[in-house]
């Protein structure tokens, strides 16, 4: 029996401890499939079992497929990384900082395109915390379906930063404008671009930001997780992915399965080559999982299951196994997504390890970093 077959119980453990409904994961390392398993329900009422083809919602791993995208665009000189942002997205120019005391002055210094991909722009997300966090979620809570990247973009360009660009780091709509940077660079809508030049040529054909009528039986239902475990039917966060909606979020918003991904994760792990098709050079994903948080930045980083790694264009990377607790190299990195999916890519064993479940709260501190163990711990 493979050593790898040790995720077969901390899997199941999951569910009996009350976690997920249901969950998958495949490890794969050089090509060869080391595990591929699913245990429980996509559809708990239906009594309907996870399968290979279930459809998840992955909501922040998506942030490494658009990071990928912007990065491809790189290598064709169209931008560099220092560059301000305001040469292509002229919205942000001359951008406002909010301040202690609760007056909005120019900010320091621009915003680069650099601060998109590490989460130093002074974008956030919409929350409690601060003004801007205010005004941005006054901007998705006017209904996300109807707004394109380069509308997000607009309205995100009109209210006052966090903080000085470069500065600080925090987690917010960074990517949601990379992927307006994209559209504007490459001419074409964020979901065609990243069709035509990632998930056509991967073979990614379950991976989009619609759920199309004769799919939708495959898309796992999302659950609510209360304090003592129990497990109910989430349907209220949904309305970007039907048809008609012009939500195309490069921060969360694609959809996909695990052999979808799986694909995508074994391509950066092999250098960003899988199957003859070449995404990004080895040396631009060095670039990628390199840790780019000046010390300051890196106190922002405090998650968790963040411990031991730095933040690079983003992903979070390896860069202290101590402070980790890691049996993994430095320089393994990846992401994960609200609901618990989960992504791990190590280039030097060429070693990529992807979870799916659908549940909030993830659960994501007890889970991730105990299949981080466990999968390392079967390698040979």
């Amino acid at each position: 029996m493979s050593q790898m077959q040790r995720l077969t119980p901390l899997l199941k453990s999951f569910m009996e401890n009350g976690g997920p409904a249901g969950c998958a994961c495949t490890v794969v390392r050089r090509g060869e499939v080391l595990y591929r398993e699913s245990f429980g329900y996509a559809d708990k009422e239906q009594a309907i079992s996870i399968r290979p083809d279930t459809i998840y919602r992955i909501y922040s791993m998506t942030k490494v497929v658009t990071c990928a995208a912007a990065l491809m665009l790189y290598e064709k000189g169209l931008y560099l990384l220092n560059d301000p942002l305001d040469e292509y997205l002229p919205e942000f120019k001359n951008p406002q900082v909010y301040r202690q005391d609760g007056s909005a002055t120019p900010a320091a210094a621009p915003i680069r395109v650099k601060d998109l991909f590490t989460m130093s722009s002074g974008l956030t997300y919409g929350g409690d915390g601060t003004e801007t966090e205010r005004q941005t979620r006054k901007i998705f809570e006017q209904g996300v379906a109807a707004l394109e990247p380069r509308a997000i973009s607009k309205a995100l360009a009109g209210i006052p930063l966090a903080f000085d660009p470069g500065t600080r780091w925090q987690y917010g709509t960074s990517h949601d404008v990379l992927a307006a940077l994209v559209e504007v660079l490459s001419g074409q809508r964020f979901g065609d671009y990243l069709r035509k030049e990632i998930f056509e040529p991967l073979g990614m054909t379950d991976t989009s930001f619609r759920i199309e009528d004769e799919k939708r039986h495959r898309l796992c239902v999302m659950y609510d997780r209360s304090e003592d475990g129990t497990l109910t039917p989430n349907t209220r966060m949904d309305a970007a992915y039907q048809p008609g909606s012009r939500h195309e979020s490069g921060g969360g918003g694609l959809l996909s399965t695990i052999g979808d991904y799986g694909r995508f994760a074994q391509a950066l792990a092999r250098g960003g080559e899988l199957d003859g098709v070449r995404l990004l050079s080895p040396q631009t994903l060095q670039l990628m999982a390199t840790n780019h948080l000046n010390p300051r930045q890196l106190q922002d980083f405090d998650w968790s299951q963040m411990s031991g790694y730095g933040y690079g264009l983003g992903v979070r990377v390896m860069i202290n196994r101590a402070a980790g607790g890691s049996n993994g190299p430095i320089g393994e990195y990846g992401w994960a997504g609200l609901a618990g999916s989960w992504v791990l890519i190590d280039p030097a064993e060429e070693l990529s390890v992807v979870y799916m479940q659908q549940m909030l709260p993830s659960l994501e501190p007890y889970i991730v970093n105990r299949l981080r163990a466990v999968v390392y711990g079967a390698l040979a």
